[in-house]
């Protein structure tokens, strides 16, 4: 039957003819029997520190679009960094690392009528 409250007593409550009934059908849905689905169902309040006044359906559903418009405007600024920055940095990355032919520069000669020059004018001194 009920785990860990086999040995206790059954007390009486009073309820609306329709509520009993209500819950008898949440009862069987959720597999428990009468007592530990209100067991279940206190915990959860208490755990959750909600209060069975309270809606929060509304307020989830708030949230949830909260998040997703959050997140929307995260994937905006992604994309736009992606078009901004990383596109023209990785593009001039490329060019400079792509192999370019040398231009036809003429190979270094050794100017040797500068050395003869030099020589001329020390032996004028």
């Amino acid at each position: 039957m009920d785990n860990g409250y086999e040995k206790e007593d059954f007390t009486t409550i009073s309820f609306k003819s329709s509520i009993a009934k209500k819950f008898r059908v949440f009862s069987k849905k959720m597999g428990a029997s009468n007592s530990m689905t209100l067991l279940m169902m206190l915990d959860f309040f208490e755990t959750n520190n909600i209060s069975p006044k309270e809606s929060i359906g509304p307020t989830v559903h708030t949230l949830e679009n909260l998040i997703k418009k959050r997140v929307s405007a995260v994937i905006a600024i992604l994309r736009d960094m992606e078009k901004s920055q990383t596109r023209p940095t990785v593009a001039m990355m490329q060019s400079l690392f792509e192999e370019v032919e040398p231009k036809n520069n003429p190979p270094l000669v050794e100017k040797k009528v500068l050395f003869q020059e030099k020589k001329n004018n020390e032996n004028q001194l």
